[in-house]
């Protein structure tokens, strides 16, 4: 080598997309090593220690030392700029060297490394079985050979679309969608999102249009495919620029990565420029909260400087509000989070009704606690011809979902999902119970959360008009009047935010959207929503274009998972097999084209005859779970008191354990147990379903509701349905689901049988 082509002291150091993926994959104790190996090559690469050296006569492919055992492989972009594509072992960095693809894309200008050696070794051979076990055809007529996936794709088609060229010969011999996605976990992943769109049926010329041109280069730029430099700024790759950097991608799991990896169709959501409110969905793992949290970090970034919050992040609890904010500081850092404010909608909604009554001191319950109100007024009325949960929904969904204040207003009111039809007589009743069960809240000094939302919901609505008023009325005298005047709170008359994000959308009522509405204007990227609708766990059906959110035209779905492996999301979807979701907008939502780019082990179905035996094998679950730390792992359970029950065997064996409640874990240690509430936003390498048994998932009290109202019977088996798919994606590598007695009948799809029927 010679003495101008050895780097001098200090250099540039980046790392490629999916190459840490390669490396938490290997011992912690090497991990640590690339941590020091960063450190270390960022101030002199050229030291002795690191036996820097060019691998091909090219001088493009070099390999550093990062332990006796291991070699960093990096390509040299120019000069002391390098990028970092593999580590391997060292054993191991001089074979099949005619096998390591390096290059620049010709669609997208990005830099692209590929192992053709592992990927055809991992994809296409191991599906393959040895010859000894290979039974001979009992007839002379021989099976067919199977038609490749991609057969009626020429090469040079794929390569327009921008797939890997190195690749495409592999791609063409791809027989089976296993294969394929396990191909998807070594290819760019520009090649991936082409392959299994393709695969799902998605017409040719849309995948262009949808996938390739958002990050294909300009027709006007020319393509150097010897600039190594402009190249890496169109890829997916970060500059570590300290030892936090690497330690944030590598420890964060999914978060850490994203926060610098993020998929080309998410980065074209988060920087879109949308005429009006927009959605964006997909199933558990696709990245909707991140592509969230990166749209609120673009939004600030576009603002004209100042020291006010204009921008309102928010979701439908406290944890995930919290950890909404924890995300939003790593990412964007003080400066992103000074101009945001983050908060759950009912703490909104309880400030905007405490501005305008600043006395008021009624405590807030739940709806578990107002339907028990709800009973006893019953009771104490000797009235028998109604059922408290009816009278509950109706007070909820009709009266207060759709702001309805008189008797006559209520007799007008469309009932459209209710099931039970309504003569006017027995609206009359339901009227006046209503009326009584307020009264009887306010004599208490009680309030539902819901109740608290409606209220807000209309004093901003009134608080949107006076604005409007105000602007006409400004724009009628040629200039702005006294900004102050009629302001309820003395604050200055205007919107109180430019942009709002929701996250979780799914699970916000009608009055919460109502009030968000009314506080932004109408405008371009007013109000960007990410949710799922098969995630739904409340009872909060909405049509957001009826409350005035108009996303028609301008919504996305994301497809790819990358928490959970594709062994855990067929068994998650099976969970919905045959069930119609919405799509928050009056139309229908699926789950089509989801897919994981994650391979790992079946979730496990065990049986037990009793609830105690049952606990046993969640006992041997987590000994045969011993290799990883008690905190990644989960137990969930259906109701509160098997909480209790399990924490209390995991104790007697000397297992911490710390319980999931609506402020999050008690806890830092211990196996974390809760119910399946509690783990909405949460995820964990391995996790434990137990108690999946019929009669508790779902709970027995749904079957009274077939017969006297079916449409809450629907809602409620789906709200179950939802919230089993919740509690399975949570798992990232392993799931184990587990039921006493008769197992619930969303398990039915996996095979799962009684207790009697496993002996």
């Amino acid at each position: 080598m010679s003495s101008a082509d050895t780097p001098t002291s200090g250099a540039t150091l980046r790392l490629l997309d999916k190459a840490d993926k390669e490396i938490v994959k290997l011992d912690r104790a090497i991990v640590g090593a690339v941590y020091k190996f960063q450190h270390e090559f960022r101030k002199n690469p050229n030291a002795p220690g690191f036996d820097l050296k060019p691998l091909k006569g090219d001088g493009r492919l070099w390999s550093a030392r990062v332990n006796r055992q291991y070699r960093a492989l990096l390509l040299r972009l120019a000069g002391n700029d390098w990028l970092l594509v593999s580590v391997k072992d060292r054993a191991k960095v001089h074979q099949h060297l005619d096998r390591l693809a390096y290059g620049i894309n010709q669609v997208t200008g990005a830099i692209e490394y590929v192992d053709l050696q592992d990927v055809e070794k991992d994809v296409l051979y191991q599906a393959t079985p040895a010859p000894s076990q290979v039974a001979e055809p009992v007839t002379e007529e021989r099976p067919a050979t199977p038609e490749p996936l991609f057969a009626r794709y020429s090469a040079e088609e794929l390569a327009a679309l921008g797939v890997a060229e190195p690749l495409i010969p592999i791609v063409a011999k791809l027989t089976t969608d296993d294969e394929l996605l396990g191909l998807a976990e070594y290819a760019p992943r520009h090649t991936g999102e082409v392959l299994l769109r393709l695969r799902d049926g998605v017409p040719y010329e849309q995948v262009r249009e949808q996938v390739t041109e958002p990050v294909a280069v300009e027709q006007d730029e020319r393509i150097d495919v010897e600039d190594w430099q402009a190249a890496i700024g169109r890829s997916q790759a970060v500059v570590v620029t300290d030892d936090e950097s690497l330690q944030s991608i590598l420890d964060e799991g999914d978060f850490g990565r994203w926060k610098v990896f993020l998929h080309p169709s998410q980065e074209k959501l988060v920087h879109r420029d949308f005429s009006g409110p927009a959605r964006v969905s997909g199933g558990p793992g696709t990245g909707k909260t991140i592509v969230a949290l990166h749209r609120v970090k673009h939004l600030v970034d576009r603002l004209p400087p100042g020291h006010n919050k204009p921008v309102l992040l928010t979701t439908f609890n406290k944890n995930l509000a919290a950890d909404l904010r924890a995300r939003l500081i790593s990412l964007g850092g003080p400066e992103t989070l000074s101009r945001v404010e983050i908060t759950h909608v009912d703490q909104l909604a309880r400030r905007v009704v405490s501005e305008s009554d600043p006395g008021r001191s009624k405590r807030r319950i739940e709806d578990g606690q107002a339907l028990t109100e709800w009973r006893q007024l019953l009771v104490e009325a000797g009235e028998n011809h109604w059922d408290a949960e009816f009278l509950s929904d109706e007070w909820n969904q009709v009266i207060l979902g759709q702001a309805v204040t008189s008797r006559a207003d209520y007799f007008r009111v469309r009932r459209a999902g209710r099931g039970r039809s309504l003569s006017r007589a027995e609206r009359a009743e339901v009227w006046q119970l209503a009326e009584r069960f307020t009264q009887r809240l306010d004599v208490k000094g009680l309030e539902t959360h819901r109740q608290v939302a409606e209220r807000a919901a209309q004093l901003e609505i009134a608080r949107k008009a006076k604005i409007d008023s105000r602007t006409r009325q400004d724009a009628d005298r040629g200039g702005p009047g006294n900004i102050h005047v009629e302001s309820g709170t003395g604050a200055w008359l205007r919107y109180r935010y430019r942009h709002i994000v929701v996250d979780e959308a799914q699970d916000l009522g009608a009055a919460h959207w109502k009030m968000l509405r009314a506080m932004v204007p109408t405008d371009r990227n007013d109000i960007f929503l990410v949710g799922d609708t098969h995630q739904r766990i409340y009872d909060n059906q909405v049509t957001l274009g009826s409350l005035g959110v108009n996303i028609r035209g301008r919504s996305a779905k994301l497809t790819l998972s990358y928490r959970t492996t594709r062994e855990i999301l067929k068994s998650a979807v099976g969970v919905l097999e045959g069930i119609d979701y919405d799509d928050l907008d009056g139309g229908g939502d699926d789950l089509a084209g989801y897919r994981s780019v994650l391979h790992g082990v079946r979730p496990v179905l065990r049986s037990a005859a009793s609830w105690d035996d049952e606990m046993d094998l969640v006992l041997e679950q987590l000994g045969d779970w011993h290799d990883v730390a008690r905190e990644s792992v989960a137990i969930c359970v259906p109701t509160n008191d098997m909480v209790t029950q399990v924490a209390y065997r995991l104790a007697q064996r000397g297992i911490v354990s710390t319980e999931i409640t609506q402020d999050g874990p008690r806890h830092e240690e211990g196996v974390h147990v809760g119910t399946m509430y509690r783990f909405k936003g949460l995820e964990y390498q391995r996790m434990i379903i137990a108690g999946v048994s019929e009669g508790l998932v779902p709970r027995s009290a749904v079957e009274n509701w077939a017969r006297t109202d079916p449409a809450r019977h629907k809602r409620e088996l789906q709200r179950a349905r939802s919230l089993l798919f919740v509690a399975a994606t949570r798992a990232r590598d392993a799931l184990a689901i587990s039921w006493h007695g008769e197992p619930s009948r969303f398990l039915r799809s996996l095979g799962a049988r009684g207790s009697a029927e496993h002996q």
